[in-house]
């Protein structure tokens, strides 16, 4: 069972229409980037407890409070318990994704970029071991101390060969137990690389220890996972359930969001003023032009302004996050509803404007209203999902069920919203075929065609392309990801209103032209004088008269 909690999170009464989301949040909530994870009962081999961008003198502070494993932690002679971290060098790419889970990390190295913190039960020691470029990565016992200045040295810590005995103790100032540091020189006279050694406390059948690595320089800057590794639990059928509470920290000299995420604040901000500027633009042309506005026109402002409210409130997020370590929960909830509320308007419009509902008719068929009766739930399914993904830590153990469920669902509704647009096209198709009314339904088909490919790039671009940009560039050039999402999310937007404007000389608001019967038959009333004293009615493509 994963219980994550939200520092400095009020408990006060919410609305009565925010109470499930606030609930969610206060079940698995995460304080931003001041993780706190408790696991009880956990039987997994490796945990995977966060992913962060450091640049120069950022630093990643670990506590770990409490740790209570199994009986069989007495049974080996080489640790099999123990933290590692690792720099990747392309976006999130974990760094045991293709390794052999049976193999505990810990013993077999593969990777020149690695930071071992090997947890030794018997002597009550952790041992770091370096590889390759991480040699050079500054690591002391500890926690930073909390200072409002940037954390960490000016100059690389590093570089300076401190020369302290290896036999010097410090003293861990922890309230359950008291235990003794050992640490050698980072590099010794020869250059030949020492084993640095950190206490372990031990009390009422726990330990505890903590520890913080500082990014002193440039070549050490990059995306860095943290994992746990309980290797006593890699053999199929002998999983020992163990409880462990850690307590991550991690700051960039710029405030608490990652390299990736800190652009993320003005990206959002200029973003949430573009879909505003939109969303004003529709309404004054549906204000201009009256006599051809339908429902649906509304909905679509409805949908500009919702994402507007939506993006604002995601920016605000960012900017308590990165100065206070946590979102402010107000706000946090807002962004929540308004996502909500942004995707199942996004969905519900693009079905209906591709059903052809309030243009061409007026009622959905049967096919199509179970359409909406799919769509509708799984998006409600998609944006829980979302919530929850939001407010958990990454090493919880729900934490990937969820994000499956999300990308799964996502990925459904996605497909569904085609087949509107798709039947669409056959209607229009066959009427072209049956009826004198040509030019005017194989423009319409011509439209929907159009905006079928448009849905096609929307969710190619928003879906694929943008996950393969986030891994393939730099950690910190990983915003683009955002920037591509909403970028193509406002083209969509623009390039829909513009096909569906209200106006005139749409073809998708046309009326049907008069065959030649009807005009025959209307010379041969006016020949006769059968319509002599009336006046002609038109009718607008809205449905109105006008005399």
């Amino acid at each position: 069972m994963a219980v994550s909690e939200r520092r400095g999170l009020a408990r006060r009464s919410p609305p009565e229409w925010g109470q499930l989301l606030l609930l969610l949040l206060l079940l698995g909530g995460c304080s931003g980037r001041i993780h706190r994870l408790a696991l009880t009962g956990e039987k997994r081999a490796d945990i995977q407890l966060n992913s962060f961008g450091f640049y120069t003198n950022g630093s990643l502070e670990v506590d770990l409070s409490l740790l209570r494993l199994g009986l069989q932690e007495t049974e080996e002679k080489a640790p099999l318990v123990g933290f590692s971290l690792t720099r990747v060098r392309s976006g999130s790419v974990r760094s045991y994704s293709t390794r052999d889970p049976h193999d505990c990390p810990l013993w077999k190295n593969s990777s020149n970029l690695l930071v071992l913190f090997l947890i030794n039960t018997k002597d009550l020691r952790v041992q770091v071991r370096k590889y390759g470029e991480q040699k050079k990565l500054f690591i002391s016992p500890g926690l930073l101390p909390e200072a409002p200045s940037e954390p960490g040295p000016s100059n690389p810590v590093h570089t300076v060969t401190p020369n302290v005995d290896s036999g010097a103790t410090t003293t861990l100032d922890k309230a359950k137990s008291k235990s003794t540091v050992s640490q050698g020189d980072q590099q010794g006279p020869s250059g030949k690389d020492k084993e640095l050694i950190l206490g372990l406390g031990h009390l009422n059948n726990s330990y505890n220890f903590s520890f913080h690595v500082v990014i002193g320089s440039q070549a050490e800057e990059g995306q860095y996972n943290l994992n746990f590794h309980n290797c006593y639990n890699s053999r199929p059928g002998q999983e020992q359930p163990f409880d462990i509470t850690v307590m991550i920290r991690e700051k960039n000299p710029e405030g608490f969001l990652s390299a990736a995420e800190i652009p993320l604040f003005k990206l959002y901000m200029v973003m949430s003023a573009c879909f505003l500027a939109a969303g004003i633009f529709w309404v004054s042309l549906l204000c201009r032009n009256t006599y051809n506005v339908f429902k649906i026109h509304w909905l679509m402002a409805a949908l500009a302004f919702t994402k507007s409210i939506s993006l604002l409130f995601h920016s605000i997020n960012y900017y308590f996050i990165n100065s206070q370590g946590h979102p402010l929960e107000g706000l946090a909830v807002m962004h929540y509803i308004t996502h909500l509320l942004k995707g199942a308007l996004l969905f519900i419009t693009i079905a209906l404007i591709g059903s052809g509902w309030a243009f061409v008719k007026y009622v959905l068929s049967d096919k199509e209203k179970k359409i909406f009766g799919i769509v509708i739930p799984l998006q409600v399914l998609a944006n829980v999902a979302y919530i929850v993904i939001e407010s958990r830590e990454e090493g919880a153990s729900d934490y990937r069920l969820w994000k499956e469920t999300l990308f799964l669902v996502d990925l459904i509704c996605c497909g569904a919203i085609l087949f509107p647009v798709v039947w669409s096209i056959r209607h229009l198709q066959d009427a072209s075929g049956a009826d004198g009314k040509v030019a005017v339904n194989l423009a319409k088909l011509k439209l929907f065609r159009h905006y079928y490919v448009m849905i096609i790039c929307y969710v190619y671009f928003t879906r694929i392309i943008a996950i393969l940009l986030r891994v393939a560039v730099p950690f910190q050039w990983q915003w683009l990801y955002q920037l591509l999402v909403e970028g193509s999310t406002l083209a969509f937007f623009v390039l829909t209103g513009y096909k569906f404007q209200p106006a005139g000389n749409n073809p998708y608001l046309q009326l049907p032209q008069e065959d030649e019967e009807d005009v025959q038959m209307e010379q041969l009333m006016t020949n006769s004088g059968f319509r002599e004293g009336l006046s002609k009615v038109n009718k607008t493509a809205s449905g109105r008269e006008l005399l």
